[in-house]
């Protein structure tokens, strides 16, 4: 069992940071958990969850599904948390999605919250970062923090679903972009159709 941060910032697309932690989970990983105050926004609005019920329902039920400490909640706010650490041994983190605020934040070192310390941990530690970014279109300030990020060790991953699989679904289509973060986590997995089973 590995143990992987994911941090789920205000970006749409909350949808591929709840599948990757669904995967995650179910294959016995333990994971970090981080939502920003905008992420729980988002997932009110985009899959109907209230923080206050809905949501919190959801990280009970998946924390007793799931063996001992497998689902660990930090709070964004909290920079004492393991995460906040680079002592505290991860596998490394994906931004699902990746706000472009989130990003300017990682290109410069601003750790405003604990997303942003852990991506500042998981870089300086050299461990694999994986980006998310779900913006369009770009000006050149997102695309030089991409850049910048990119040239400190990060791995940006845009939600850039392939359509040579014939994807029938939306669901299809979000587990091709979660399939792809968990290829490059190292996590094996069976998501999506790759190219040679078509």
């Amino acid at each position: 069992m590995a143990n992987y941060v994911i941090g789920i910032s205000g970006a749409s697309g909350a949808i591929y940071g709840v599948t990757l932690l669904e995967h995650l989970l179910k294959e016995q990983h333990q994971v970090y958990l981080i939502l920003s105050q905008s992420a729980r926004l988002i997932i009110r609005e985009e899959l109907g969850w209230e923080w206050g019920r809905h949501f919190s329902e959801t990280l009970a039920v998946l924390s007793s599904k799931y063996p001992g400490e497998q689902l660990i909640y930090c709070d964004e706010g909290d920079m004492t948390a393991p995460v906040a650490s680079g002592s505290v041994p991860t596998s490394g983190m994906v931004v699902a999605p990746c706000s472009m605020k989130t990003l300017a934040g990682i290109a410069h070192g601003f750790s405003s919250n604990l997303i942003g310390r852990a991506a500042d941990v998981t870089l300086k530690e050299r461990r694999p970062l994986v980006l998310i970014p779900r913006e369009t279109p770009l000006h050149r300030v997102h695309l030089k923090n991409m850049l910048t990020v990119s040239e400190m060790g990060a791995i940006l991953l845009p939600a850039m679903p392939a359509f040579y699989n014939h994807p029938k679904t939306i669901d299809d289509l979000v587990r091709f972009v979660v399939a792809r973060a968990l290829d490059l986590m190292g996590v094996k997995n069976t998501l999506s159709t790759r190219w040679n089973e078509v």
